[in-house]
Order: C-alpha cells, then structure tokens, then sequence
C-alpha cells in the first residue's frame, strides 16, 4: 500500500487489545523509523524508551489521567528530549559521525564551535524546546512506519511528564519526556472511534498556495 493509503487507514487507536502483543521485528522496525528520522544538525538529541512491563505500564496509567491505552498496549514507547545542549553531548555525536564515517576526529571542529556558541548560552528552557521539537520528528516517522506495518498506535501528550520522569529516573539522565506512544493491536469490539470517519480542516482552508 501506499502511504497515503496506510496513513488514511490509521487513527488514534482508543481501546487495544491486551490479549494481542506485538512481534519484536515489528517493534524493532518502528523504533528504526524513529532513529533514523532527521533532526536539527544531526544531533538526535533525545531517546526513546521502550517498555513491555506491564507493571510499569499499569503505574504510568494514572500519571496519564487514567488512560487505560497505556496499560493494554502491548508496547509503551517514551519519546524522551534531552533537557538541554552541553558541549560534551554536542563532542559525543560528533565524535560518533566521525568515526561512523571513517573521518578525521577534527572535520567538523568548526562546526561544533559554531552550534556551542549558539546553544550553550542560551537557557535550558529554550534548549528543551528545541530537543522536544527534534523528538517529535521521529515520533511521526514511528507512526508513519507504524501504520505501513499495521500497527495500531496513539499519540499522547496527555500526562504529567514529570511524573513519568520521576518513574523512569529521567532527570537523573538529563532526559525529560515528551511524548508517549502506546502500540500494539485495536479492539475492534469495544473501540469506539474505530468506524468513525476521519475529519479534517478542509484543504482550502488547509492549504495556501503562493505563487
């Protein structure tokens, strides 16, 4: 199919099916997506958790307004950003992007010098809000991909991310989470949103085409 097709065919899924877990290939191939989907200079700076256990899972329910998708899911990806750019973590992926190329360990010294003296000054809120904006990227290429393989998948920002942080030790980790993707198979039955049409702005409202 598709992408067009596959992205018509999903939604956000209201009610999985427990019973129903997802095989690892599966899982592996939408967590690729979100790794190797494209962010701001190159430095991924952020990292997805992936949890099947399925006390945690119930733990972060109430944390998520008590969204019972979290814990039915088969697979819970966290979409965590780093809270904010340190020479060191700027040094490290470059570092990695060298050798990965087989390249002098100097080759984008001026680079990095150029992206410390813009990121490094400024605060680490502002930072974090460049980070986050980096997860979501990946976060729809994980739908997108989720979608061509069938997967069901629903995208949440409902929760108290500081709770999940706590949970997760993230901020001892310099990570804060962002978004939540809970992944596994829709029950059909008991859905609610399932056979509902899929409603959007209309494109001439949507779209502004300039000449």
């Amino acid at each position: 199919m598709e992408l067009l097709d596959v992205l018509k065919w999903r939604y956000a899924t209201k009610k999985f099916d427990p019973s129903k877990k997802l095989d690892q290939v599966l899982v592996d191939k939408i967590v690729e997506a979100a790794w190797i989907a494209p962010t701001s200079s190159g430095l991924q700076p952020f990292e997805v958790l992936v949890i099947t256990n399925q006390e945690l899972k119930d733990k972060i329910v109430p944390i998520a307004f008590d969204q019972q998708i979290v814990g039915d899911c088969s697979h819970l990806l966290v979409f965590a950003a780093w809270d904010n750019y340190t020479a060191e973590r700027i040094d490290q992926i470059y570092a990695h992007t060298t050798t990965g190329r087989e390249q002098p360990a100097d080759r984008y010294q001026a680079y990095t010098d150029r992206l410390k003296a813009m990121y490094l000054h400024r605060p680490a809120e502002e930072n974090f809000a460049h980070t986050a904006r980096q997860a979501y990227i990946a976060f729809g290429f994980a739908m997108a991909e989720a979608a061509s393989l069938k997967v069901d998948a629903t995208p949440m920002e409902g929760f108290v991310s500081e709770e999940v942080d706590k949970l997760l030790n993230l901020t001892e980790r310099g990570l804060k989470s962002v978004t939540l993707l809970p992944i596994g198979y829709r029950d059909e039955e008991n859905d609610w949103l399932v056979n509902l049409k899929k409603v959007r702005h209309p494109k001439e409202k949507f779209v502004t085409e300039i000449a």
